[in-house]
C-alpha cells in the first residue's frame, strides 16, 4: 500500500477511455472499507458515467454561475475560475463520484455542539472513504481527482445526487493522460514532533 501512497497523484487530465464497471466497484468497495467514527459508515456514493455524468457537469457549472450572480460563498468568489478548470477535468474524466452523507447537516444549519462534534467525525469518517478510493484507484492505474470546489454547485449537486444527502466532495476518475511529479511537501520537522514527557 505505501505503493499506492507514493504513486497517487491528482490527474487533471484524462485519456477517452472508459472504465471498467469492475473496477469502478473496486474503488467504491475501498470506500466502504474506511474506518469510520461509531461505525455509522456516514457516506453514500454516486457512480456517473456518460449522460449521468454529463448531468452532474451542468449542475456543477449551474452552480458556478449562480454563484457568479448570487454567491452563497461571496468570500470565496476568485476560485471560481479554479472551480471551471475543475469542471473542465470532470468533463473529461470517465467517471465522476459524488460522495454524499445522508446523515450530514446542511451548510448553513446552526449546530449545537454535539452536532458540530458528530459534523468532525463525519468529515473524518467520510475523508477516510476519498482517500481509500484515490489509493485504491492508484493501486488499478487509474488516476483520480479529490474535488472539494463541489461546494461552489452544493444545491445543484445535491439535486442531482437525490436531494436526500449533502455533497462533501466529488471523484473523478479516468486513465490518466499525464504524468505529474509529486509536489513538494514539507520537511518531517516541520510537519512533526515527538513528545516523551
Amino acid at each position: 500500500m505505501i505503493e499506492a501512497i507514493k504513486a497517487r497523484r491528482s490527474i487533471r487530465h484524462y485519456l477517452p477511455t472508459p472504465l471498467i464497471k469492475e473496477q469502478l466497484e473496486e474503488i467504491v468497495r475501498a470506500g466502504m472499507a474506511a474506518p469510520s467514527a461509531k461505525n455509522l459508515q456516514p457516506w453514500h456514493f454516486v457512480v456517473t458515467e456518460g449522460k449521468a455524468k454529463e448531468r452532474v457537469c451542468a449542475a456543477m457549472e449551474a452552480g458556478i454561475e449562480r454563484e457568479r450572480q448570487s454567491p452563497m460563498l461571496p468570500d470565496t468568489r476568485h476560485y471560481l475560475d479554479g472551480a471551471f478548470e475543475t469542471l473542465r477535468v470532470m468533463r473529461e474524466a470517465a467517471a465522476v463520484i459524488l460522495i454524499t452523507s445522508p446523515i450530514a447537516r446542511p451548510l448553513s444549519a446552526t449546530m449545537t455542539l454535539d452536532q458540530r462534534v458528530t459534523e468532525i467525525c463525519t468529515a473524518q469518517s467520510v475523508g477516510a472513504a476519498i482517500e481509500n478510493m484515490c489509493l485504491q484507484a492508484t493501486a488499478l492505474g487509474i488516476g483520480s481527482l479529490w474535488i472539494c470546489d463541489s461546494f461552489f454547485a452544493q444545491a445543484e449537486l445535491r439535486a442531482e445526487a437525490g436531494g436526500d444527502s449533502e455533497i462533501y466532495a466529488l471523484l473523478a476518475l479516468g486513465y490518466a493522460a499525464e504524468k505529474p511529479a509529486a509536489r513538494p511537501r514539507r520537511p518531517l520537522e516541520e510537519s512533526a514532533e515527538w513528545r516523551t514527557e
